[in-house]
């Protein structure tokens, strides 16, 4: 498998080191930003909570210079509000953008697996069925962190199988506000069987060259979560 996608995990899929461990390659405030990002998708900055700059530089081991340019490239990623001289907070999740960035991600992974499908090379195949075994013995331990981690690293692979790592990429910086939907989504019951019976169906649409079924899986496993958005905001309201 190319290494972009094992980068999110080690060789094995093993775990996955702690964003809060102190920076120590560079440049340092594209680590942070990769890290607080992490963070702030996987909830633990909830939408609304304030960060303090001297705390993270602390926490880090930096100076406050590289935590100040992190902190400006996720509020481009509208992941944050600075507020000038004042505060930094996370921002509310915006169901609008997340519908687009979502949009963008459909029509990517359509036509890389309707690219796969053609091929129907099964041995092709072998590095996307390794990650799904490897989340589905995740799934098996109740392990949803690393069931989630494994989610993104299935369709990086299959992303980086068509030859467009690269679009995934670039889709996925602007997926914060989808990705935090699917966090609150995870742990509904049935949520993780569900994603884990959409990835097996898109590889067995993929395995058959049934190009056919394999965008219909995709296309119900992508819209499972923006399906659940109404009863996502009466659940988290102070979320939006």
């Amino acid at each position: 498998m190319n290494k972009g996608a094992l980068s999110l995990l080690d060789d094995d899929f093993g775990p996955v080191a702690s964003p809060r461990q102190r920076i120590r390659r560079m440049p340092a405030s594209l680590q942070i930003r990769d890290a607080l990002r992490e963070r702030i998708i996987d909830l633990d900055f909830l939408p609304g909570q304030g960060l303090s700059r001297m705390e993270l530089a602390n926490e880090y081991g930096v100076s406050q210079t590289p935590v100040r340019d992190a902190m400006l490239q996720l509020e481009e990623e509208g992941l944050l509000v600075i507020y000038p001289q004042s505060k930094t907070e996370v921002s509310k999740i915006d169901v609008d953008q997340a519908r687009e960035t979502q949009f963008l991600r459909l029509a990517l992974e359509l036509e890389v697996t309707r690219g796969l499908a053609r091929s129907a090379d099964a041995e092709r195949l072998a590095p996307a069925r390794k990650v799904a075994a490897s989340q589905e013995a995740a799934l098996a331990t109740g392990d949803l962190e690393r069931f989630s981690r494994l989610d993104q690293v299935f369709h990086l692979t299959l992303c980086e199988l068509a030859g467009a790592a690269n679009l995934w990429r670039l889709v996925s910086a602007q997926s914060g506000h989808i990705n935090r939907l699917r966090n609150l989504n995870l742990p509904d019951p049935g949520k993780p069987a569900n994603i884990m019976h959409y990835h097996l169906k898109i590889l067995a649409g993929i395995e058959a060259g049934d190009t056919a079924a394999t965008e219909a899986a995709v296309r119900e496993h992508l819209s499972g979560t923006l399906s659940m958005v109404p009863a996502i905001m009466t659940r988290y309201p102070d979320y939006f």
